[in-house]
């Protein structure tokens, strides 16, 4: 949604300031860059200036390895005739239908949080809190679904090791299901794992009524 490096703005702006040259980006996008180069990523031993590094490697590898050739700075990349490649598709019929508010705190062994839904796949959403950067607190929590425990999960409290969400489950049969997450160990001194709200899959896409619909 052009909110990071991987989004499809970003190529594009890589690929053009790639054709045209660094010297054609305004000062403006600039400023603070050389600063910020030697410096590493949050939670990394990686810098701007290791990323440079390492991505010209790998492209000039990748130019090699398709018939190319590279001599100092001299770059030929061969021309090739593009394929198409095989459309993927992430759980194809799945379709966002309902949000159901949870908002249930969970603070010991034995709390647990459950809702029903009517659908073909939820994720429950939520985070532990506070996100505490002591690598040895880890939670379990067990995952039931239709009264079958699927799942038993480990909760980390680094919150750049976490899960991004502490349930889920897809492709079930269409129908009602109902879920429930029970904590099961773990020392909770200070620490409350949150639920906010469960998303709700469907085969159909929901029906968008607008406010002037007659």
């Amino acid at each position: 949604a052009g909110q990071d490096s991987d989004c499809n703005p970003a190529s594009a702006g890589g690929i053009l300031g790639t054709m045209l040259g660094y010297d054609k980006i305004p000062a403006y996008w600039k400023m603070g860059l050389k600063e910020a180069e030697p410096v590493d990523f949050k939670y990394t031993t990686m810098s701007l200036s290791d990323v440079y590094e390492i991505g010209t490697k790998h492209a000039l590898e990748n130019i090699r390895r398709n018939g190319g050739k590279t001599d100092g700075d001299q770059v030929t990349i061969a021309v090739q005739q593009p394929k198409p490649v095989q459309l993927e598709q992430c759980f194809p019929g799945m379709y966002p239908v309902q949000r159901i508010y949870v908002g249930k705190k969970m603070s010991k062994p034995g709390d647990e949080t459950a809702f029903e839904f009517e659908g073909t796949g939820f994720v429950l959403r939520g985070q532990v809190s506070p996100e505490h950067d002591n690598p040895s607190k880890y939670y379990k929590a067990d995952m039931y679904l239709d009264g079958k425990q699927i799942e038993t999960i480990d909760l980390p409290i680094r919150h750049n090791e976490r899960r991004c969400e502490l349930g889920w489950k897809y492709q079930l049969p269409k129908g009602k299901h109902q879920v429930r997450f029970v904590l099961t160990e773990g020392n909770f001194d200070g620490i409350q794992i949150n639920a906010h709200d469960a998303l709700i899959y469907s085969n159909q896409p929901a029906e968008i009524k607008s406010a002037d619909a007659k």
